[in-house]
């Protein structure tokens, strides 16, 4: 049976406040609000250049240079957490570390049935003791993905983690990205380009303006999974997204359209 995932009212675990930054040549965010729900998965879309990466960055307490708030658990961030887990572009692996001593390298004391299955959860089982130089680039993503979870953040932060992969390994880890979030139970917010991707995965997409970079509008994906990428309901939020993204809202319909 597909799995029906709809926008239920959920308890909040994350809101971003008025939270604004500026470098030397000018506002890089303004006035960002966002409010993300318990086990909800939230994209960011936007032009290059908007800010997603730095709010990413903010949400996750590595840049403390900004003004406004972020809160987690009614616990404003002020600093890296062991709540938050981050995955980046780039998988970042230790490479003199097999894939099991970096799944596991984030735990203060060992504990092997956790990373092993962590290791299952992604598909990477059988490689516990290869080193990140034996590994794809899509099961050195894995690998990252698996060691930011190892600790069991409430809500892991993925800054376009799949854009330097193929199309193909790309949607072998839009599939694993969803298993892994199902058994854990994590809040996922990712930074995307690719339109079709947010749509694949996420409950909402908040779409942001170009710089100074605000959040202009929140889209609802409210589709059961899982999701028929070429389906008539996926086509028609694509086209309201990319409408969104030029125009800022819908254009509006002519009279008596449907």
């Amino acid at each position: 049976m597909a799995e029906v995932r709809t926008s239920p009212e959920r308890r909040g675990i994350l809101e971003i406040r008025d939270v604004s930054k500026a470098f030397g040549d000018g506002d890089a965010l303004r006035r960002v609000n966002l409010h993300v729900h318990d086990g909800e998965i939230v994209s960011l879309l936007g032009p290059s250049g908007c800010g997603k990466s730095t709010l990413l960055r903010i949400v996750a307490g590595l840049d403390a240079e900004y003004t406004g708030s972020v809160v987690l658990d009614g616990q404003e961030i002020k600093g890296p957490t062991r709540d938050v887990g981050v995955v980046f572009q780039e998988p970042r692996l230790f490479p003199w570390l097999t894939v099991r001593q970096n799944i596991g390298f984030g735990l203060k004391k060992p504990d092997p049935e956790r990373v092993e299955t962590l290791a299952r959860a992604v598909g990477l089982e059988g490689y516990l003791q290869s080193l990140p130089r034996q590994l794809s680039g899509g099961m050195a993503q894995r690998c990252a993905i698996a060691r930011a979870l190892v600790t069991e953040p409430r809500v892991l932060l993925l800054d376009e983690p799949f854009s330097a992969l193929d199309a193909f390994t790309r949607m072998r880890l839009q599939e694993v990205t969803l298993n892994v979030w199902r058994k854990v139970g994590a809040t996922l917010i990712m930074v995307t380009h690719d339109v079709d991707e947010a749509l694949y995965l996420s409950d909402r997409i908040a779409i942001m303006s170009e710089r100074p970079g605000t959040i202009k509008s929140v889209v609802t994906i409210d589709l059961p999974r899982p999701r028929e990428r070429a389906s008539a309901a996926v086509h028609r939020l694509k086209v309201e997204i990319l409408e969104r993204l030029h125009f800022g809202e819908p254009a509006p319909k002519p009279a008596g359209a449907p």
